[in-house]
């Protein structure tokens, strides 16, 4: 990874280290019955596959299969790390011929580089309680993190979170662990179907990364602009938090499994991240947000749409699962949701599933399948809110 004199800009054990340490513990759960929600876990995900194909019409392309993970806590957060250690190298090597390599870039690496590692530490161990699953994409495969022939990707099971949330839910939980795999499992079959959607979106995540802007004093110019903006545009005034409705879904993850009223702010509904952006970032964001909604909305699509088949108590999961997102979380829980951008993520499911629901109405499954021909037919983000221009473009076009 890149370092500054065998420095890293980055401590990615340190990250690891402090991200396992804060995690909430898991479940209580005995050692048999831990290896049998790991077993059931592995048997649904084979069992989703083969329903998701029939159901979507889409198989996996030849040698771009990819393992199920079933993870604990550490293990997700292993994943994850390795993967934002890939996909910012770019970066850090950017940072890096910034900073320069005298004394004073090496101080400035290894204090910035302890820092940076507690600080996404601390971000992931926020989130590795609340995620149920994940199609990890980006992390090359290593003996511990297996992936496809070519690379990456693998689709994670976090098996502490699932029991977690079944029993707080009080549904049955063989049930559940199924629902759960339908909807990771789209996500897997999205990827292992679609071989250049991994290639487009690492094209698109190094384009806005190439356009951050590595100047400390103007990062941090921005940063408190956007700081002043979140406590409501003048120092020491705070806004009162308003209440924004959730989406439907789980997260690519089934992803954040608690939903919330996040704070309103006077941000014009964006996150902190969003308001640290550039104008080209944002404009590559806006493009990223469309087909992650489209991912999103698809699986959730394709849940519904198995799930009354072979989830006998589908009905009650979804009405459960849909209530305690409604319900909220402490103040604390909002307030980092809504500087993660998690409550946006949560919208991504019910635009993305109003989308293809809209889509498969007017042409079908085979019609709504021509969305993963190539880059040109994915969905623009306002075609994401108005499906009939996507359909006009890709079906009626000149070139239809």
């Amino acid at each position: 990874m890149t370092s500054i004199g065998g420095v890293e800009m980055v401590d990615w054990k340190l990250a690891v280290t402090t991200a396992s340490r804060l995690a909430r513990p898991g479940p209580e759960i005995s050692r048999e019955e831990a290896r049998e929600v790991v077993a059931e876990l592995r048997g649904h995900a084979e069992a989703a596959e083969e329903h998701v194909r029939a159901f979507t019409g889409m198989t996996t392309a030849a040698g771009h299969d990819t393992p199920v993970l079933v993870v604990d806590r550490p293990g997700w957060i292993e994943a994850n790390v390795a993967g934002f250690r890939s996909l910012l190298k770019p970066l850090m090597t950017k940072m890096r011929a910034r900073r320069g390599n005298g004394p004073g870039g090496m101080i400035a690496g290894a204090v910035g580089g302890k820092v940076t590692g507690v600080e996404l530490g601390v971000l992931l161990s926020f989130l590795s309680s609340r995620v149920l699953g994940q199609y990890e994409t980006f992390a090359p495969a290593t003996r511990e993190l297996p992936g496809a022939p070519d690379g990456g990707g693998r689709l994670l099971l976090v098996a502490p979170n699932i029991v977690h949330v079944e029993r707080e839910l009080g549904v049955d939980p063989h049930d559940f662990r199924l629902w759960v795999c339908l909807h990771e499992e789209t996500h897997r079959t999205q990827f292992t179907a679609v071989p250049w959607l991994r290639d487009h979106l690492e094209a698109e995540i190094q384009a806005f990364l190439a356009e951050t802007d590595v100047d400390a004093g103007t990062l941090l110019e921005r940063l408190s602009d956007a700081v002043q903006a979140f406590t409501g545009g003048r120092r020491g005034e705070t806004a009162e938090p308003g209440a924004t409705g959730t989406a439907t879904g789980t997260a690519t993850d089934t992803a954040t499994e608690s939903g919330a009223h996040a704070p309103e702010r006077n941000t014009d509904g964006r996150s902190l991240v969003d308001l640290v952006q550039t104008p080209a970032q944002r404009e590559i964001l806006a493009r990223v947000t469309a087909v992650m909604s489209l991912l999103e909305g698809h699986a959730d699509y394709v849940m519904d749409g198995v799930g009354p088949q072979i989830v006998p108590s589908v009905v009650e999961i979804r009405e459960k699962f849909q209530r305690r997102r409604a319900a909220g979380a402490n103040r604390l829980d909002q307030i980092l949701r809504r500087l993660l951008g998690l409550d946006a993520k949560l919208r991504q499911y019910r635009d993305g599933e109003r989308f293809v629901r809209a889509v498969v109405e007017e042409v079908g499954m085979e019609g709504f399948n021509r969305v993963w021909t190539s880059p040109n037919t994915l969905p623009t983000a306002a075609e994401i809110t108005h499906p009939g221009e996507w359909i006009a473009r890709v079906h009626r076009g000149p070139e239809a």
